[in-house]
């Protein structure tokens, strides 16, 4: 069987010094690139918003970062400005490889949030990555990056879902933890059928 690696969003605005930095998530920097060569394929996501997204609090009069509001497309956490298309912030973290078979761009539509590296977030619009690695006859996927309660988790449930074998590498991930956001990711994982190592 061919097994992918796929790193999720590991970009400056996520690392320390970001906008939306995730505690300690440079530290997965090394530990992901010594990975890279145990694999017949490696995916790279990227978080790539427009200016003015509809994710970020600062499009919603009155609203604050971590606010919750209704989308069309269902609940949404209103996020401080991220990972904007061609800013310092959207970059894969300098020390990252990025010599992998495939980058996915995700967030890009204007008007609705992506998490997942297959889905945007109505669950229903694909980003394609689906039909790349079928192409490519991957059955396995191991994936790491950031966030882990957030687009990691995500992206594991929706390949799960999908058919594919799943592991996340907990030691190359780092979580926000909003609310218990962390304990309730990797609920979710196990009961899709992810295996947690």
């Amino acid at each position: 069987m061919t097994n992918a690696l796929i790193v999720i969003d590991v970009q400056n605005d996520f690392c320390p010094g970001g906008t939306l930095a995730v505690p300690g998530g440079d530290e997965i920097v090394a530990p992901i690139n010594a990975m890279m060569e145990d694999f017949d394929a490696v995916i790279l996501t990227q978080d790539w918003h427009p200016v003015g997204h509809s994710s970020f609090a600062s499009s919603h009069t009155g609203k604050a970062p971590y606010e919750m509001i209704e989308m069309p497309y269902g609940p949404q956490v209103l996020w401080p400005d991220h990972c904007v298309q061609g800013s310092k912030g959207a970059a894969f973290h300098p020390d990252l490889r990025t010599d992998g078979d495939l980058i996915i761009r995700k967030g890009f539509r204007g008007a609705i949030d992506s998490y997942s590296a297959f889905f945007e977030n109505d669950q229903t619009t694909p980003t394609g990555l689906q039909g790349y690695l079928n192409t490519r006859g991957i059955k396995q996927l191991t994936l790491v990056g950031l966030a882990t309660d957030f687009c990691v988790q995500f992206s594991a449930v929706d390949a799960a879902r999908l058919g594919f074998d799943v592991m996340v590498r907990m030691e190359a991930c780092r979580g926000i933890d909003l609310d218990g956001s962390m304990a309730s990711a990797q609920s979710a994982m196990r009961d899709a059928g992810v295996i947690l190592a």
